[in-house]
């Protein structure tokens, strides 16, 4: 799995985003405690009205900058968002009003926003071998679970001899040594291949994603990941210091096993793509995360919680890591900003749905409740993947054309059928292929 740090390029950026991630985990922990102690018993309200307010600005602002993304250099767009958020954490020590957490959340989400995707689509052009870029997936949600494993270990040690608000200074050290690693390498920044109106690059990635079925059914999965995640995000703290009555750092380190599931199967899935097909893998992770949310209902105490949260990052991992592997093959290399860009729109819009769910369940019906209700929503979701995504799923389909000029070059191969001309490719939506052909 590391032999793809051999590349410069990459190893840069993936070490940019680890450091940030680190540092997003110290916040992500502070932001939990700070919530507690504005709210008491009601953070879970708190934080998910947060957590919302994140999902807002990722679904609002992640298509329209990925449109600007095409017109801006990679580099000089990514180390200034990164100085956005570095500036938002250092004002996170000095809240002391509800309101405050919500308007600087939303201010910092929309920079990670723009940051993201764009972070993302970088990388199959960086890595143009696909089992390179299967690797770089495994070692991103390593990074990912970094921010649930490593920071809240360093942030449980951290809380021994300083308050929760200056672990706030980490999340700003991250961001700035992001910055300066991203900046220290030159990024590829592919030019569209055609002129495009503002509002074509807006919403390309979106009609992209909704025409290709296999994407559709990761809509669907991506419900079922929120629903899990949000149960793990929101009420861990409201589990573990209200119901258990335990500390804050018995919290971290329930963090800490969601986490360290979800690291285990970042690290079996390279092995793992290369013997069953993506739907298979992010379906059985799908079915993990069922399974959590309703034996959920009997974790009456920590010593359950442990490896239940660690069941859960297993599924969690294997359901979402080979997300990244579907949108690189169902797009062009121009268009891969703007996919990414509606993937983590539409994946944010699910949380946007979960996120305060899971908050206001376990505030006014329970716990149990809460676990049964997820656990149903991501049964839900788990049958509709299935359906959208068919199990016979190639990447070259034969299809006519029926508008293309005969002697259009796209046509050189292909035959004349009726009033068109039929031939296979590797099929992906673009001008010339604006819907998915049926089966033949």
């Amino acid at each position: 799995m590391l032999e793809v740090l051999a590349n410069r390029i990459y190893r840069h950026l993936f070490f940019a985003q680890v450091i940030a991630l680190v540092g997003t985990g110290l916040a992500t922990v502070a932001l939990g405690l700070l919530a507690y102690d504005l709210a008491g018993a009601e953070a879970g309200v708190v934080l998910g009205t947060a957590l919302a307010i994140k999902m807002i600005a990722y679904v609002g602002v992640a298509p329209v900058a990925a449109a600007f993304a095409e017109q801006l250099p990679r580099r000089t767009m990514l180390v200034s968002l990164d100085l956005v958020r570095a500036g938002v954490a250092l004002m996170l020590p000095f809240v002391t009003q509800i309101w405050q957490v919500y308007v600087l959340i939303f201010v910092l989400q929309s920079a990670s926003a723009a940051f993201t995707p764009t972070f993302q689509a970088t990388i199959p052009d960086v890595l143009a071998e696909e089992k390179d870029y299967t690797r770089a997936l495994s070692l991103s949600r390593l990074a990912y679970d970094l921010e649930s494993v490593v920071s809240p270990m360093i942030a449980a040690a951290l809380l021994s001899v300083i308050s929760f608000h200056s672990l706030f200074g980490g999340t700003v050290i991250g961001f700035l040594a992001s910055a300066m690693l991203v900046v220290s390498v030159v990024l590829p920044s592919p030019t569209p291949s055609e002129r495009r109106g503002i509002y074509d690059r807006t919403t390309r990635g979106l009609r992209i994603y909704l025409a290709t079925p296999r994407l559709r059914g990761l809509f669907a999965l991506s419900l079922a990941v929120s629903a899990a995640g949000s149960m793990v995000i929101v009420n861990t703290v409201v589990l573990v210091q209200s119901n258990f009555d335990l500390d804050q750092r018995a919290t971290a380190l329930a963090l800490a096993a969601f986490g360290a599931g979800s690291m285990l199967a970042a690290l079996l899935l390279p092995r793992l793509l290369e013997n069953i097909p993506d739907r298979q893998a992010m379906l059985a992770g799908a079915t993990v995360l069922i399974a959590g949310l309703f034996i959920g209902l009997a974790a009456t105490n920590y010593l359950a919680l442990l490896p239940l949260w660690l069941f859960l990052g297993l599924g969690y991992s294997l359901a979402q890591t080979p997300s990244g592997r579907l949108l690189r093959r169902s797009s062009h290399s121009q268009d891969r900003p703007a996919l990414f860009a509606a993937q983590f729109a539409l994946s944010h819009a699910c949380w946007l749905i979960t996120y305060p769910l899971a908050g206001w369940l376990g505030a006014k019906a329970g716990m149990p409740v809460t676990f049964a209700v997820l656990g149903s929503i991501a049964s839900v979701a788990a049958i509709a993947a299935t359906r959208l995504w068919p199990a016979n799923d190639p990447d070259e389909l034969e299809h006519i054309h029926a508008t293309l000029a005969p002697n259009h070059p796209h046509l050189a191969d292909a035959v004349p059928v009726g009033d068109g001309h039929r031939h296979r490719h590797s099929f992906v939506i673009d001008s010339h292929h604006p819907e998915w052909p049926r089966l033949q």
